[in-house]
């Protein structure tokens, strides 16, 4: 992938904020559509919903200190991005 997000398409983190500088793809490459916390060697690191991926960030982002409102708020627009989109409920393999 050669385009560069602002964003996350996985999971909505800002791309500058993942310091791995985005995901990897099966050939080492960097994937820059995904951040590293989502998508490694080719494979999503989460499997199951849309539903559960933003209850499973939304405790993560507590756990890091966000506060619940915030952390909610930030998880609500996941459905819009593209990994979810594209790949419906599962999500898809890029």
């Amino acid at each position: 992938m050669s385009t560069t997000n602002k964003f996350c398409q996985s999971c909505g983190m800002p791309m500058k904020k993942d310091l791995q500088g985005g995901g990897t793809n099966t050939d080492g490459s960097r994937n820059l559509t995904y951040c590293s916390y989502c998508y490694q060697n080719g494979e999503f690191t989460f499997h199951g919903t849309v539903n559960e991926f933003q209850e499973f960030c939304r405790l993560k982002m507590i756990e890091g200190g966000h506060g619940k409102f915030m952390a909610w708020l930030f998880t609500r627009g996941m459905k819009r991005l593209a990994r979810w989109k594209i790949g419906g409920e599962h999500g898809s393999k890029i």
